[in-house]
């Protein structure tokens, strides 16, 4: 079912966005060569409880070991994070993670890259993350969902980039995953119309090759079925009369 919020219910999202844009930027600034993704985990599991008090979202959601997600490469999303698996120069890392506050939501994710990285990998990043903010330039009241996804779709493939179909974005709120589904494609004034005070997180995943992708064996992870290096960017955000507010930068 969609939900659309109340001015305290969104108050409330803000706060919670808030502290999750701000342990996301903790973790650009702080993952470099040699650390583990599960001292990065640590360090968000640290910063989101002890210093604000609030709830890692994902930590045991549907049975997830973390307070992050942390995916290297051709991991597109949902890496486990492991104090084997060492940050190394050159790679590309996705970080996705939610907080919650006072009963409420929200979900975000970036791509860092790790030292010096090659080109290809640097025009993925950037296109990824802009393909976003060309995404919600068309959202307001009333406009659609295949519209947002066309205008992500148009963007990343107009550079060269393949859109992942499986995994989408969604609605978020009481609960991380929520009605409706939102997704990184479709067709320019089809789908679902959004109206003002719903929340949603848009969360495009492109890769550098193809668009196919496949599950690991730890039921979690999921690559790129032809090992190119993926990345993904994502944001809370309320929809309002005229745009959109973002509530986790």
């Amino acid at each position: 079912m969609v939900t659309v919020k109340s001015p305290e219910h969104i108050e409330i999202m803000r706060r919670a966005g808030k502290i999750l844009g701000d342990t996301l930027r903790l973790l650009e600034e702080t993952a470099k060569p040699g650390m583990t993704t599960k001292e990065l985990d640590e360090i968000a599991y640290d910063f989101i409880v002890k210093r604000n008090h609030a709830i890692p979202s994902f930590l045991h959601y549907d049975g997830f070991p973390a307070t992050l997600c942390t995916s290297i490469d051709d991991e597109i999303v949902h890496g486990i994070p492991s104090k084997k698996r060492v940050l190394k120069e050159g790679m590309l890392l996705k970080v996705d993670c939610g907080v919650g506050l006072e009963g409420y939501h929200t979900d975000a994710a970036r791509t860092i890259a790790i030292g010096e990285v090659s080109p290809e990998k640097r025009k993925l990043m950037e296109v990824t993350k802009q393909s976003f903010f060309e995404g919600i330039k068309v959202l307001k009241d009333g406009a659609r969902l295949g519209t947002l996804g066309h205008a992500i779709q148009t963007y990343a493939e107009a550079n060269g980039m393949s859109v992942v179909r499986e995994l989408i974005g969604h609605g978020i709120g009481t609960t991380v995953h929520e009605d409706p589904d939102v997704p990184n494609y479709g067709h320019e004034g089809r789908g679902m119309r959004l109206s003002a005070n719903m929340t949603i997180a848009i969360e495009p995943m492109l890769n550098l090759g193809g668009k196919e992708i496949c599950q690991l064996a730890d039921g979690w992870t999921i690559v790129t079925a032809d090992g190119s290096p993926s990345a993904h960017y994502e944001n809370t955000v309320v929809i309002t009369d005229d745009g959109v507010e973002i509530l986790t930068l």
